[in-house]
């Protein structure tokens, strides 16, 4: 369990950080954040979807990396295989949090009960009472990938406002008989970007937004390399897959051996 807390110069004074570190936090994560100025690069090894509880109307963007809860196929054997890095799991052990001695305020925090932490590491995080060069670095990273998130949330947003997202289903079907099917999943609807007025189009265009829209809707090809690298580490097969929009019939597709 993480142990978040704001770091603070008279409590942190001797806080260090090790000098190499790893994605080992991310085993058992099957999505992670993931900001819309990452979706070009991140179409090269993942799904990146909408995902949103049913008790919540916030959207959160997320990439996947397995297809269901607990399983990352990104990292085995203490090795992240993915061809890029979502800036939130790189960020690790810090991340962004509310200042408890400043309302409305956020602020950079770390987790204390990494292994990445500790008095006896390397790098330090304060010299002679003033910020490290790396703790500097660090906050200005942390201040990018906020930048980037509040981005992702007004990209969303639009969206939201052009009618243009749709929720899909995932049905899985397994070696062992059994189904399984993932749900609250959204992405971009095609047709009704297709059929957006012109003065939109150019609104959207000049803005951007194709990049990341686009971008979305062809990562959803990556479910079959989640097909795939499941299919390779697991004794479990994946026999058949179908990412059907809700409310239309379900198209069988084999799934990679």
């Amino acid at each position: 369990m993480a142990n978040f807390v704001p770091v603070k110069p008279d409590q942190h004074q001797n806080l260090k950080l090790t000098n190499k570190r790893n994605l080992s936090h991310t085993a058992g994560q099957h999505i992670v954040p993931i900001t819309a100025a990452e979706y070009a690069q991140a179409t090269s090894s993942f799904p990146v979807v909408l995902v949103k509880n049913p008790d919540s109307p916030r959207f959160r963007s997320v990439a996947m990396l397995g297809l269901e809860s607990g399983e990352n196929l990104f990292f085995n054997d203490d090795k992240w295989t993915a061809l890029t890095v979502p800036q939130s799991l790189g960020m690790y052990p810090f991340a962004l949090g509310l200042d408890p001695d400043r309302e409305n305020t956020l602020t950079a925090c770390i987790d204390l009960d990494s292994d990445f932490v500790g008095e006896d590491k390397d790098l330090a995080l304060f010299e002679d009472g003033k910020e490290s060069e790396i703790f500097t670095n660090i906050q200005q990273s942390l201040g990018r990938l906020y930048e980037g998130e509040k981005m992702t949330e007004n990209f969303i947003k639009e969206l939201e406002e052009n009618d243009l997202l749709q929720e899909l289903e995932l049905n899985i079907d397994l070696s062992t008989g059994e189904k399984k099917k993932l749900v609250g999943i959204f992405t971009v609807n095609e047709d009704k970007v297709k059929a957006l007025a012109e003065d939109k189009v150019i609104d959207f265009h000049k803005r951007g937004l194709f990049v990341p829209i686009y971008s979305m809707l062809g990562s959803l090809g990556q479910v079959n390399r989640l097909v795939q690298l499941r299919n390779d580490s697991s004794e479990v097969k994946v026999v058949g897959i179908q990412i059907t929009p809700v409310g239309q019939p379900q198209t069988a597709e084999s799934a990679e051996s």
